[in-house]
């Protein structure tokens, strides 16, 4: 299936692995331009190098700290000199630093959270907005979590800044359909992240039990709702990505594509 996205520039941010790497990978297969931002420059550059030789597709590594306004200015300054301008954006950068219940959450806690997962896509596609008016073209992605619309007991910061992003989706989306830019949100649920198996696999060593069992525990204590009985794959979040920047994708905005398995209980 043609999808309409060959020589697209397109910039993935948290992207030297997991989720956004394989995000960037699949945008490459494609026959995009990929420019991948991140932390770590080491890793970065290994990443970008692996998608690169893996696709024979140009990609291009911009260490950013995507919590920090003026780095995010800066990178996609990098990427528009390069290439020219962007047509799509992923926010996929994003996290939690402090795993805790509310009462043990300090306003810090939540501040931190809500600039790095809101605050980054903020200001990110404030920045590339001119760019997608001028050539009346454009995609943002913004990848959220089953945590947004159905959040967990503990680490609610998290939950909540999820929420905001999809809230933030819908608001772009209306503000800006008329200039040809569509904003949509993925919301994935439990992704076999290399940064999640080894987790299962200290979790497994901890109880003497297998990484399989150990996995079997958590999704039964912890996503019971996961209709598929398994973790989904970080190939399958990236496929819904890639579709909803596509050309096949072309009356779809304001929406949130969950890939979670049949996790989140409501309609």
């Amino acid at each position: 299936m043609e999808l309409g996205l060959r020589d697209k520039i397109v910039l993935v941010t948290g992207a030297s692995k997991g989720i956004g790497k394989a995000i960037a990978e699949a945008f490459a297969a494609e026959g995009s331009k990929v420019a991948i931002a991140a932390r770590g420059a080491e890793e970065l550059q290994r990443t970008a190098s692996e998608i690169s030789k893996g696709t024979g597709t140009e990609v291009m590594d911009v260490t950013a700290d995507m919590s920090k306004a003026e780095d995010i200015s800066s990178a996609i300054g990098e990427v528009v000199k390069r290439f020219g301008t962007i047509h799509v954006l992923v926010n996929n950068a994003g996290g939690v630093q402090a795993f805790a219940s509310f009462n043990d959450l300090t306003d810090d806690d939540w501040l931190a959270v809500l600039n790095l997962n809101l605050m980054s896509a903020v200001r990110s596609t404030r920045a590339v907005l001119p760019y997608m008016q001028q050539q009346k073209w454009g995609r943002i992605i913004n990848i959220s979590s089953e945590s947004g619309t159905q959040p967990d007991a503990f680490v609610p910061h998290y939950g909540a800044s999820k929420a905001a992003m999809n809230n933030l989706t819908k608001s772009l989306s209306k503000a800006y359909g008329t200039d040809g830019i569509l904003v949509n949100t993925v919301s994935p649920a439990f992704i076999m992240t290399p940064l999640v198996a080894e987790m299962i696999a200290t979790v497994a060593r901890g109880r003497g039990v297998t990484p399989q069992e150990a996995q079997a525990q958590f999704l039964a204590n912890n996503r019971p709702h996961i209709e598929l009985r398994r973790p989904g794959r970080i190939e399958e979040v990236a496929a819904a990505v890639v579709f909803l920047a596509s050309e096949r994708a072309s009356f779809i905005t304001g929406t949130n594509l969950r890939v979670d398995g049949g996790s989140v209980a409501s309609l």
